[in-house]
């Protein structure tokens, strides 16, 4: 292993939480710090750091005479965006797709409606700048570009709900737009349809209209389930 200094328990969380989010240590699995920090050629001291690390996700907890334990998947802190990422890089891929897009079904377009009411001329100054960029790279196999504009918009919506609650959501959102470009589970270029209707709900939430800016958002979320019908079945 190369990796030295402050980068070593990243190192170590980049292979030991993929493993138990994908199943490898099953709950109850007993990980003994010791032979962790031998098999990964790295001090206890550091062990311990991305223990903590993975105690902060509810993925392990630690106990005296026992060792690090596995926890139930019930118990993770699933919101964790790291989390996400790492069960996302898994084969429960679909079925965590599936998970994360059934709740933004459920919570952005209330948060669109109330966005609607309480935006600020700034935010739909920038939900516009973001909607005309995701509009200038839906085509032509410009998936990365067109990700950043897309979390961009989502955040907006988010944020400008005057929810703190929703606003907290636009890191997991972020998430599960960037495994779906980052894991091939989109077309290699947006659906049109889909397009569009960003571009409107940015002009609902302009125009002050909660009941359309609410509609827009569960038409848009709606396309994105049928999507993994397909591509993620």
């Amino acid at each position: 292993m190369t990796t030295r200094g402050r980068g070593l328990h990243g190192h170590v969380l980049e292979c030991l939480g993929p493993a138990i989010t994908a199943g490898e240590y099953p709950p109850g699995s007993v990980l003994r710090t010791d032979e962790l920090a031998q098999r990964f050629e790295v001090s206890r001291s550091v062990m311990r750091e991305a223990v903590r690390v993975l105690e902060s996700m509810d993925l392990v907890e630690s106990r005296r005479r026992v060792g690090v334990t596995v926890r139930p998947k019930a118990e993770w802190n699933v919101f964790d965006p790291q989390v996400i990422r790492w069960r996302l890089a898994g084969a429960d891929r679909p079925h965590q797709l599936r998970s994360l897009t059934v709740l933004r079904s459920a919570v952005e377009p209330i948060a669109a409606g109330m966005a609607a009411r309480h935006a600020t001329a700034e935010q739909c100054a920038e939900l516009t700048e973001c909607a005309l960029g995701m509009v200038a790279n839906s085509r032509g196999h410009k998936l990365e570009g067109y990700l950043v504009h897309d979390v961009a918009f989502h955040r907006v919506i988010l944020n400008a709900s005057g929810n703190e609650m929703f606003a907290r959501l636009g890191d997991v959102v972020a998430e599960v737009l960037a495994g779906r470009t980052h894991h091939e589970v989109m077309f290699e270029d947006p659906d049109p349809a889909a397009v569009t209707l960003h571009v409107q709900l940015a002009e609902a939430v302009r125009e002050g209209d909660a009941a359309r800016a609410e509609a827009l958002t569960r038409e848009i979320t709606v396309g994105a389930l049928q999507e993994l019908d397909v591509l993620a079945p």
